[in-house]
């Protein structure tokens, strides 16, 4: 793996991620147009930011603003290993004004808090380098959004629901249910329902329980299984339900039924 590397997806324009993991690298001043949000993997860094200095160290989450003047230097050259996302301003500028206000300014995270973003970085990180549906890496980064800026509400599950986002949530249902093989996309969505994808995604996993990629999922593992029972080939299922290749599928299948495809076709 090189020391530095990008990672992007065509139909994110929004996002570009990065991973480090080259131990002499140091940064002198400088911004992103895009607001960044990055995780430490090993090492410790000092970075100075707009005059201040911080001392991070592994396991922390740090993000600047866009255009915030920001420089950062390992203490130690022998480990370092971080990971930083980059989110373009258009994008974030469809959240609620008290959000995006509250996420010009840069912070160090702490607690429960660091680490549930420091989880959701990596879930994004992972999902782009293996080339995930792009629901599925765009849901992750709305609730890193929303984590990063209304911890105290993030899960809000057991509020009551009104009539209009009982409808909602029932739309979406269907659309899911009628497109559930196909790669949906949250701007799809939106457009279908006539609401923001991140009041979206609140609306159906307060809901559910789940983002609508995990609901599409588990349509297109109950759909395999029907069909694995008539003992038709893996690889024709797999295109059929929506998975890029048959590896893709496999693994979703064992994660949500406990076997691989093969076993349960095999089953009698």
């Amino acid at each position: 793996m090189p020391d530095v590397t990008f990672y992007r997806n065509e139909a994110l324009p929004f996002l570009e991620a990065k991973q480090c993991t080259k131990s002499d690298l140091t940064y002198q001043k400088h911004f992103h147009e895009e607001y960044s949000i990055g995780s430490i993997d090993e090492g410790e860094t000092s970075a100075w930011c707009d005059g201040t200095m911080h001392q991070v160290e592994a396991g922390r989450v740090i993000s600047f603003p866009p255009y915030m003047l920001h420089a950062c230097h390992p203490t130690s050259l022998t480990v370092w290993r971080y990971k930083m996302l980059f989110i373009k301003q258009d994008w974030l500028k469809q959240l609620e004004r008290r959000e995006l206000e509250q996420l010009h300014i840069p912070f160090l995270l702490e607690g429960d808090k660091n680490q549930y973003c420091r989880h959701l970085i990596n879930r994004v990180m992972e999902s782009l380098t293996v080339a995930d549906e792009p629901l599925v890496i765009e849901t992750v980064v709305i609730e890193l959004i929303h984590a990063l800026v209304n911890w105290n509400t993030l899960d809000s599950e057991h509020s009551s629901r009104n009539r209009q986002e009982i409808k909602y949530i029932g739309r979406i249902r269907e659309y899911l249910h009628a497109h559930y093989t196909e790669r949906v996309t949250l701007e799809e969505l939106e457009k279908a329902l006539g609401i923001s994808r991140f009041h979206l995604i609140r609306l159906f996993k307060k809901g559910t329980h789940m983002p609508p990629h995990a609901y599409q999922n588990l349509l297109r593992i109950n759909h395999a299984k029907v069909e694995l029972a008539k003992r038709r080939p893996i690889a024709d299922i797999a295109l059929e339900t929506g998975f890029y290749d048959q590896s893709h599928f496999s693994r979703a299948f064992a994660r949500i039924v406990g076997v691989t495809p093969q076993r349960y076709a095999s089953s009698r």
